[in-house]
């Protein structure tokens, strides 16, 4: 499993317009196969007198599923380029569909690559895209003459505090990934002489929200 990923934390929907042709994409998260797929058969349903419907969606954290459809267009014109930009931008368990409204003017093989590959960019644009991090939550209990050197370490590492308790010691949470808690707790042992108290808790996937550390459900 890797460490980190761009994942779509919440879909969106643009559109782009070609010599009078609409090019509508929604953007969904989708942890599965079968969550892709319920979400391209909504948007059939849903824009069902569309010319097209052509989707594109990647899931796992290396992209192990990577599939793709022109759903009628030419060959190459539309899944492809589409798959290229979710592949290109290094996002995972996404999906996107983009509905075309035809507008009566032959747009040509480039012409459609652009439409198709612009509208998935517009969609992604419109979407909240967030780095997931594998990690784990630390509780860091200590008494107030360490806090000064636990803050500077977290702060200079960029680590927010997830939750704080002040009581007659100190109880501090926070989120760090697989590939640094290690280190991150062997500078707070070391400045704080061994007085701090470091326990880990349960492995989780998290983020930064708005500025703000939060616990990934999935």
């Amino acid at each position: 499993m890797t460490g980190e990923c761009k994942i779509v934390y919440q879909g969106g929907e643009d559109e782009v317009v070609e010599k009078k042709s609409r090019f509508i994409a929604t953007v969904a998260p989708a942890e599965t196969e079968e969550e892709a797929l319920a979400f391209i058969e909504a948007m059939r349903k849903k824009y069902w007198d569309a010319r097209h419907n052509c989707f594109a969606y990647v899931i796992g954290d290396r992209n192990e599923l990577a599939r793709c459809s022109d759903d009628g267009e030419p060959q190459g014109t539309a899944g492809k380029p589409m798959l290229d930009v979710l592949l290109g931008e290094k996002i995972h368990n996404t999906v996107v569909v983009v509905t075309r409204y035809f507008g009566g003017i032959l747009l040509g093989t480039g012409g459609l690559v652009r439409a198709y590959s612009g509208a998935v960019k517009a969609g992604l644009a419109s979407s909240v895209i967030i780095t997931r991090i594998q990690g784990v939550k630390l509780e860091i209990a200590a008494d107030y003459t360490g806090l000064g050197k636990i803050q500077y370490i977290l702060g200079q590492r960029g680590i927010r505090i997830l939750n704080s308790e002040y009581t007659d010691t100190v109880r501090l949470e926070v989120l760090l990934s697989d590939e640094i808690k290690e280190q991150i707790k062997e500078e707070i042992t070391e400045g704080t002489n061994g007085q701090a108290v470091l326990s880990e808790k349960e492995g989780c996937r998290f983020a930064e929200i708005d500025g703000i550390p939060t616990v990934l459900k999935n």
